[in-house]
This record gives C-alpha cells, structure tokens and sequence, in this order.
C-alpha cells in the first residue's frame, strides 16, 4: 500500500527537523506506542499495541532511519512482529522544505503486512494506515506548534503547554 500526503507546520525547518529526530516527540506521536527507545543516532526499537478491525496485537520492532540530509529529508524505514496477528513493514521518504508560515511537512509511505492482519482485506487495512498516518502527522503538528494563541486552556493543560513549547526550543538550541 502506499500513501501520500503533505502539512504547513507552523515552525522553522530546523525545529520540525529536530522534533523528527527526538524519540520522545516520536512516541508522543504514534497512536499505541508503549515504547520508543533510540539505539543509536539512525536507530530504534520500539512496541507499539494496535487493534486492526477484530485483530489486537503488541508489534515489537527497529526503526532505522537513512539517507539523511539534515534539515531536508531522511528515509525512515521499520519492520515490527506481532505473535500470530502478523507482521508489518514499511517506509516513509520525508521531506521538509520552508514555505511561507513556516515548515511543509510532505510524506511518502509504503507499506506491506503479513499474516493474520493481511488477511483482513485491503481496504480495511488501507484505511488503517491512513487513518494512523493522518493521526501521527496531526499530533506531531500539533506537538510542534503547541496550542494557538489566545486559545482558552484549563491550568494543567496551559502548563503543559508551556513546558512543550519551551521542550520544543531546547530542542534546536
């Protein structure tokens, strides 16, 4: 399956870049994620729990990340194992470019499954991916940009807001 898309995040290329390369950024992005851990500057291995129509499993997996060109584009390839549910692997070309409001974000996915999930049918399996792949690439924007100006916030979530942002700016700095 392969899938494509693209976002205007409100933030320099520089701080995407880093945001991309962190591993607690990642984990906070990726629906399920129990676990992300970087084994090295281009590595690692992560768990992450998903439910797919009837099917729940517990995937264990490397990520590796490659063709690096900082702050522009990197390949970002995984394989994961669930037990008897299957397996998945896949990878993305990601690619950064500065736009006008700051950051577009443009993403080109492939990836194929096996086993228990595969025979679920493509179109569920399809939409799966999309729907994971659009909840990621929200989060991370939303993650990135922190909350809008102005926007009203209870106490707890406008500090966590704050510690974010400035999260965020250590990053890069």
């Amino acid at each position: 399956m392969k899938l494509e898309g693209s976002r205007i995040i409100a933030a320099d290329r520089e701080t995407v870049w880093a945001a991309l390369n962190d591993a607690e950024v990642l984990k906070a992005c990726i629906n399920g994620c129990q676990e992300l851990e970087k084994t090295s500057d281009t590595s690692f291995e992560a768990t992450v729990k998903q439910k797919v129509g009837p099917v729940s499993a517990t995937f264990k997996g490397a990520v590796e990340l490659s063709d690096m060109n900082p702050p522009e584009s990197y390949r970002i390839s995984g394989s994961g194992k669930g037990g008897a549910a299957g397996h998945a692997s896949g990878g993305a070309d990601v690619k950064l470019a500065t736009v006008e409001g700051g950051t577009e974000l443009t993403y080109n996915v492939d990836a194929k499954v096996g086993g228990k999930i595969a025979q679920l049918g493509s179109r569920l399996i399809d939409g799966f991916a999309k729907k994971m792949a659009d909840q990621f690439f929200e989060t991370f924007q939303k993650v990135v940009e922190g909350e809008p100006e102005g926007a009203e916030d209870s106490d707890e979530n406008a500090a966590e807001d704050s510690e974010k942002k400035s999260w965020i700016k250590r990053l890069v700095s």
